[in-house]
């Protein structure tokens, strides 16, 4: 019996010690700048402890946590960084899973506790940015005895402590405090950032505020707070598409980083409010960017090889899409359009996917990479999808028609074909969204955003019913900025004269979206990313992601566990959530 307690009381000791991360204070006794009464260094967990001495409890600290497994250990550190309005620390929960995950991903994590409540007489951030840039000279000055690289330090923030992240990250050739010894001639740049729903960054929520006007206004811009200084570092910005801190603040952002050329990535969630959403866009960006070792183009997995098989498909069904010479401006180079009905084996859902390629209104092609794949792994998941072949190559100069025209008939013409004839096969006229790439992505903008707009006359009772879909899918959308309406986006589509093409008429029937972009694709991201932003003006909530480092038709070939090889489940989820599926 003896024995048995004893055994108790050394497992229990050695869950405490296992626990008991060392803490280190950042700043020596009598020499943190500002330092004011009021203020308190500590996580709201500790705070609410019985005995609880806020005197014992004034200085920022550093706490250290355990050493990664050898055999996972990729030579980097992260720092973590709490929110709480810059009022406390209070993302216990928050700190704890990413404590947990990142130590299994092989990384070095130190939790960082900054001083608040908000300073009296200074800026709201002042001293947790005192603190932060304090910390992360800390952090580089422990590289050695820790065991990991000096120039991989990353952090991931939350909320007020993205805000402080992000002054980490954009300002750290800005002293924020004077020299106090040696250890301030080491730099404190990061080397990336993970921010999530980061606050009060653009000038309507500065002074500490949800943002006023929600982002909006043309009087309204990021906070001059940031610097955007030569050592600014890639990141990835993450936030909710209703967030009262507005994710305006993480669009700014994301396009001051692409006028820099900083790689980044913005994650963007529907519906949902303030929070810290898809840690798994974090490990996909982080291994994309090589701080959990360098990827190996070698190893880099074929699209159409991964989704090979249509076994899932039960039956084919073709048809045209236009009665024999009822073409409306039929161009006699063009190919002749029609449809594919993919019904699958197991349905479990009445709705319907169509889908469609890109090819730059030249070609088309419904059976390549940008079509086949996904739909064959929707006919696994018991989703019906209907492939569209469009009339290209464009029409002819002589006809004075648009690039996209004849296409976009073909789409309202498909829509409505596939409206028809849902009920025949069980399925419901009202559960139809459309999905293309690149060009095929401008068509999708025409599908979501101008079904009220007629672009033929009615040739029979089809025509009758509406083009209006529920959802659109937009793979890396081309032409739908004015600095590339017709071939690569010149400045980017980060200039201010870069608006919206007016081919898109936004009416009433616009449908929500799902964008994915390559953050290096010269038909550039930010296509998607000025359509998000016009779509939440309008209330209508989408979901976007665009991808580190990747260019045009980056899923073709990609590495597993990156962001362009699980792009096919990103989509899916989307639909399968628009279709209530499990």
């Amino acid at each position: 019996m003896k024995t048995k307690s004893l055994i108790l009381l050394l497992s229990i000791f050695s869950i405490a010690y296992a626990n008991a991360w060392e803490r280190v204070p950042v700043w020596p006794k009598g020499k943190m700048p500002n330092s004011q009464e009021h203020q308190i260094a500590a996580m709201t967990d500790e705070v609410k402890q019985e005995g609880f001495k806020a005197d014992k409890h004034r200085v920022a600290y550093l706490e250290w946590g355990d050493k990664p497994a050898k055999e996972v250990d990729n030579d980097a550190c992260m720092i973590l960084i709490s929110g709480g309005s810059y009022q406390n620390c209070c993302d216990v929960g928050l700190i704890k899973m990413w404590r947990e995950k990142l130590t299994e991903l092989g990384f070095q994590t130190v939790n960082f506790v900054y001083r608040t409540p908000r300073p009296v007489g200074l800026p709201i951030y002042q001293t947790a940015w005192e603190d932060g840039q304090r910390a992360v000279r800390m952090v580089r000055n422990e590289a050695a005895k820790r065991g990991y690289d000096p120039e991989k330090i990353g952090v991931i923030s939350m909320s007020a402590g993205s805000h402080l992240a992000l002054m980490l990250a954009t300002s750290s050739q800005t002293p924020a405090y004077e020299k106090i010894d040696k250890l301030d001639d080491v730099p404190c740049h990061i080397n990336w950032a993970v921010v999530n729903a980061p606050a009060y960054v653009t000038t309507d929520a500065e002074t500490g505020t949800p943002a006023i006007r929600d982002g909006y206004g043309v009087d309204v811009k990021i906070s001059n707070a940031f610097k955007f200084d030569e050592k600014t570092c890639p990141m990835t910005l993450q936030h909710g598409g209703t967030d009262p801190y507005s994710p305006n603040g993480s669009t700014l952002v994301y396009r001051k980083l692409r006028e820099m050329k900083i790689p980044a990535e913005l994650h963007l969630y529907p519906n949902k409010g303030h929070g810290a959403f898809g840690f798994e866009r974090t490990v996909e960006f982080m291994r994309q960017m090589g701080y959990m070792g360098e990827l190996d183009e070698d190893k880099e997995e074929v699209l159409m090889e991964r989704f090979a098989s249509d076994d899932a498909r039960a039956d084919r069904i073709i048809q045209d899409v236009w009665p024999e010479g009822k073409t409306p401006d039929f161009q006699e180079q063009q190919c002749k359009p029609y449809i594919e009905w993919h019904m699958p084996k197991n349905l479990k859902t009445k709705g319907i996917q169509i889908i469609y390629s890109g090819g730059g209104y030249n070609h088309n092609n419904p059976d390549a990479f940008e079509v086949a794949p996904i739909r064959r792994y929707l006919n696994e998941q018991g989703i019906t999808v209907v492939t569209l072949k469009y009339r290209t190559p464009r029409p002819s100069k002589e006809s004075g028609l648009a690039k996209h025209t004849t296409a976009w008939q073909d789409l309202q013409r498909t829509i409505r074909l596939v409206r028809s004839q849902a009920e025949k096969y069980g399925l419901d006229p009202n559960k139809i969204g459309i999905m293309g790439s690149s060009a095929g992505g401008h068509l999708t903008l025409m599908g979501v955003t101008s079904s009220r707009h007629q672009s033929y006359l009615p040739i029979d009772n089809i025509d009758k019913l509406p083009c209006n879909v529920q959802w659109g899918v937009g793979v890396y959308p081309a032409y739908a900025l004015t600095d590339g309406h017709d071939m690569y986006n010149t400045t980017g589509g980060n200039a201010d004269s870069a608006a919206l093409v007016p081919d898109f008429s936004f009416d009433l029937d616009t449908a929500p979206m799902f964008m994915i972009h390559g953050d290096a694709d010269p038909w550039a991201a930010m296509n998607s990313v000025k359509v998000w932003e016009k779509m939440r003006s309008m209330g209508i909530q989408c979901e976007l992601h665009t991808l580190a480092l990747q260019k045009h038709c980056f899923q073709m070939a990609a590495s597993p566990g990156t962001g362009a090889y699980n792009y096919v489940n990103l989509i899916a989820e989307y639909i399968k959530g628009r279709l209530k599926m499990e």
